[in-house]
Formats: structure tokens, C-alpha cells, sequence
């Protein structure tokens, strides 16, 4: 049941991303370019998305449970650091490049668009080399809560 769910989940957030066109460069390009010609109809959808949000972590907060019983897992807060700051700068490069970021990257991939396939590949390879250069220095890799996963 909670991987039905967890499927479900994943295609209604798609399906949205694709509606909303968050999977296309060009629109995510145009949100960016706020010096040029912004469209910001994307910050609508991103406002509508932590509206909603917002709701459904109150609500599960307060049950102390999910909807299917099993335990929350939250990530935990951690302070602002250089690696944070690096990561993000980075992300957000990437993102302004190519108009992709990694959940629309993954449904364009899904809808068999070469760009964003070129993209994920991108970002797995960059993940791989960020956690082998971690554990050169003897940092550990990011865990999954610390990704967002």
C-alpha cells in the first residue's frame, strides 16, 4: 500500500510539473530572466505549491503520523554552512543554465526529452563526484534526510 501511494503521489506531482509547465526550459528560463522579459507565472505555481504545503505539514505535524500510520521522517534542521551555500550556488546555476531542476528534469527524462536526460545524467554524475570528493577529504556523504530525500 505505501508503495502504491508513495506512486501515486509521484504522478499526481508530475502530472502537475507537466500542467504547470515547470518542464519546460524555456519557461523556467523566462521566470528566471527578471532583468529581461520575466514571466513570472511560475511564481504563482510555486506559491501555490508551498500554500499547499504549508497545510499539509500542519496537518500531519499535528496527527504525529502519515495518512498510511507509519512514522514521519523529517528531515532535521541543520545550520546554514559553506557546503549549503556552495550546493545551492551551484543548484541554482544549473537550474538557470539548462531551465531544469531535478524533478521536472526527471519527468521530461520520463517523456523521453534528450535535454533533460542530458541534464539528469549531468546531475547524477555531479552527485557521484561530490560524495567521492567528501569521502577523500574524510567527510562524509550527504545522507538521504540531508539531500531531501
Amino acid at each position: 500500500m505505501t508503495r502504491l501511494a508513495a506512486f501515486l503521489c509521484g504522478l499526481i506531482f508530475g502530472v502537475g510539473l507537466i500542467v504547470s509547465q515547470m518542464t519546460d526550459p524555456a519557461k523556467v528560463i523566462g521566470f528566471l530572466d527578471v532583468f529581461g522579459h520575466w514571466d513570472p507565472s511560475l511564481a504563482l505555481v510555486m506559491g501555490g505549491a508551498l500554500a499547499v504545503a504549508a497545510i499539509g505539514f500542519w496537518w500531519v505535524e499535528r496527527r504525529g503520523d502519515s495518512m498510511l500510520g507509519t512514522a514521519l521522517a523529517l528531515p532535521a534542521r541543520t545550520p546554514v554552512d559553506r557546503r549549503l551555500i556552495v550546493g545551492s550556488a551551484l543548484f541554482g546555476a544549473g537550474w538557470g543554465l539548462a531551465g531544469f531542476c531535478p524533478g521536472p528534469a526527471l519527468v521530461g527524462t520520463a517523456a523521453l526529452s534528450g535535454d533533460a536526460a542530458v541534464f539528469v545524467l549531468a546531475m547524477i554524475a555531479g552527485m557521484v563526484l561530490a560524495n567521492r570528493l567528501l569521502q577523500r577529504r574524510g567527510g562524509a556523504p550527504a545522507s538521504a534526510g540531508e539531500r531531501g530525500a
